[in-house]
C-alpha cells in the first residue's frame, strides 16, 4: 500500500508538470480529469486508510470464505470507488457552474470570496457532529469490522463503500480546502493529505478538529480580504482591464 502511495505521488506530479495551480483551474476533459482524480485520492487517502486495510487483511486471512488477496483488492478498490464518486460528483457540479458563465465569480471580482467562504465552510463542518461520527469511525474501526464483516468479495466491496463512506464524511471538508486553493497544485495536495493523516493516523488527531477549524476560519478570511499575501497561493490569471 504504501509503495502504491509513493507510486501515486509520482504519477501525479508527473501529470500535473506545468498545470495551473491556482483556483478555478480547468479541470479538462472527464477522462483526463478521472484519471488525475483517481491517482490523487490514492496518494492521499491510502497512507491514512492503511491501519484500516491491514486491520481487514487481517480478519480476512482468518476467515474461512475465499483467497483473502482478492477479498483485501475487492476492498480497496471499492474505497477509492468511492472516492472517485465524490469526484465525479465536484466534476459535474464545475461543469454545471462554468457553463452558465457567471462572470461575478473571475477571481478579480468574487473568486476570492468565494474561495474564502468554502474554506471558512470547511472550517465550521471541523465542528460538526457528522464530522466527529465519521472520524471516530475511521480512527478506531474495529468495532466495525468486526461488527458489520461481511464474508466474500462481494462482502469486502460493500465494506469498503461503507468505509469509503464514512471517509469522505470525515474528508470532505479538507478536500473542499484543497479545490478552493488549487486543486492542481502540488503543494496544497500536500498539505491537505497532511492534515488527513494526521486527524485520521495519529494519537492526538481527534484534538485537533478545533484547531483545524480555526485554522481553515483564518485562512478562509485571508483569502477572501488579503489573496495576494497567501504563501504559495498561485493568483489565477486576471484579465485585462477594459480600455
Amino acid at each position: 500500500m504504501l509503495g502504491a502511495a509513493l507510486g501515486t505521488w509520482a504519477v501525479t506530479a508527473w501529470r500535473m508538470r506545468g498545470m495551473d495551480a491556482g483556483p478555478g483551474t480547468d479541470l479538462g476533459s472527464l477522462g483526463w480529469y478521472l484519471g488525475v482524480w483517481v491517482t490523487m485520492m490514492a496518494a492521499m487517502m491510502l497512507p491514512s486508510a492503511l491501519p484500516m486495510i491491514q486491520l481487514f487483511d487481517h480478519v480476512a486471512r482468518r476467515s474461512a470464505a475465499g483467497p483473502r488477496r482478492f477479498s483485501t483488492s475487492a476492498f480497496v478498490s471499492s474505497y477509492l470507488a468511492v472516492w472517485t464518486a465524490y469526484g465525479l460528483v465536484a466534476f459535474a457540479l464545475y461543469r454545471a457552474v462554468t457553463a452558465m458563465h457567471l462572470g461575478f465569480l473571475a477571481w478579480n471580482r468574487a473568486g476570492p470570496y468565494v474561495a474564502g467562504g468554502s474554506i471558512a465552510l470547511a472550517g465550521l463542518y471541523e465542528l460538526s457532529p457528522l464530522k466527529s461520527v465519521c472520524l471516530r469511525h475511521c480512527r478506531s474501526p474495529l468495532h466495525y469490522v468486526l461488527g458489520g464483516w461481511r464474508q466474500g468479495v462481494v462482502g469486502a466491496v460493500r465494506m469498503g463503500m461503507e468505509h469509503g463512506g464514512y471517509c469522505v464524511g470525515c474528508c470532505w471538508g479538507l478536500m473542499l480546502v484543497l479545490f478552493a486553493l488549487g486543486v492542481m497544485s502540488l503543494f496544497w495536495m500536500a498539505v491537505v493529505a497532511t492534515l488527513i493523516f494526521v486527524q485520521k493516523a495519529l494519537p492526538f488527531g481527534p484534538h485537533m478538529t478545533r484547531i483545524f477549524a480555526i485554522a481553515f476560519l483564518t485562512l478562509g478570511l485571508w483569502v477572501a480580504l488579503a489573496p495576494a499575501t497567501v504563501p504559495q497561493l498561485t493568483q489565477p490569471a486576471r484579465p485585462a482591464s477594459a480600455p
